[in-house]
């Protein structure tokens, strides 16, 4: 079982190693490593069209994690008074949302935001006073921000209700016990409590939009993620710069993930 185990992970990670040692490749070539050098990290940060994707990326990770953030730690606390079959019935629902491929979810998130699209803009264009250009949805910073939200939504749900299962709900009774309103109570005694779940189902929400390629295909319309460009890229041939980019990325992916995770760490040792 420890060579299966051990045959699994470097399956897994050899690849990904070998995608950062060639980052640091002296040559032009991917697959020839000449020597070590920095300089196509250097080349990929000053390269304007990996900026503007990375700018992108960067504006519709922090949005959509915002956004999942906020609605899905309320859904987790109104879940919380919801009880018998309607509760299993929302619980089916969050998880067919993770387990569902991103494949069906980025095409049903194109095929609804199309129909809502073309129904609303011959309204608006219908209301809008004469001689003045009425404006027009289309596909773009709403609609990645909205499509990563909705999956992240999930995540941020499943992380905040198993922190609410945890905390010391003794130390709620006492506080209403003691006079405080609903809103002190929430503020002073459950938020303190699962914050860490809250800011880990943020970091986890900006990772996965950050780096998601799939549903930000369909949705982006005439915008360009930092996943879509070296998509674009690598289909002309794959050079270091491509292998700094994903390094980088990969880096900062892990940092966030380590950060989550040793924030619900910390939530489960206070507990």
């Amino acid at each position: 079982m420890r060579l299966y185990a051990l045959a699994v992970y470097l399956f897994l990670y050899i690849p990904i190693a070998v995608i950062a040692l060639f980052a640091f490749n002296a040559g032009r070539h991917a697959s020839q490593f000449e020597g070590f050098s920095t300089q196509w990290f250097g080349k990929a940060l000053s390269n304007p069209f990996v900026m503007e994707a990375f700018r992108t990326s960067l504006t519709v990770a922090l949005a959509s994690a915002v956004l999942a953030t906020l609605c899905g730690t309320m859904a987790a606390l109104a879940l919380q008074s919801v009880g018998g079959r309607l509760r299993a019935a929302f619980d089916a629902l969050i998880y067919v949302a993770v387990m569902v491929p991103g494949i069906v979810i980025g095409i049903a998130t194109l095929i609804a935001l199309v129909t809502v699209f073309n129904w609303l803009n011959p309204v608006l264009a219908a209301l809008w006073p004469l001689g003045a250009a009425a404006p027009q949805f289309s596909l773009g910073y709403g609609s990645l921000i909205l499509a990563h939200g909705l999956f992240s939504m999930a995540l941020v749900i499943i992380i905040v209700r198993a922190r609410i299962a945890g905390m010391d709900r003794s130390l709620i009774e006492a506080s209403a016990d003691l006079g405080a309103t609903p809103w002190g109570t929430f503020r002073q005694v459950t938020l303190p409590q699962i914050f860490p779940g809250i800011l880990a189902g943020f970091l986890l929400s900006f990772t996965f939009s950050f780096d998601d390629f799939i549903i930000a295909f369909f949705v982006a319309g005439s915008k360009t993620t930092l996943p879509i460009y070296v998509f674009s890229s690598i289909r002309r041939g794959v050079t270091p710069e491509i292998n700094a980019i994903g390094t980088m990325v990969l880096a900062v992916s892990l940092v966030l993930l380590i950060t989550a995770q040793g924030l619900l760490q910390r939530g489960r040792r206070r507990a």
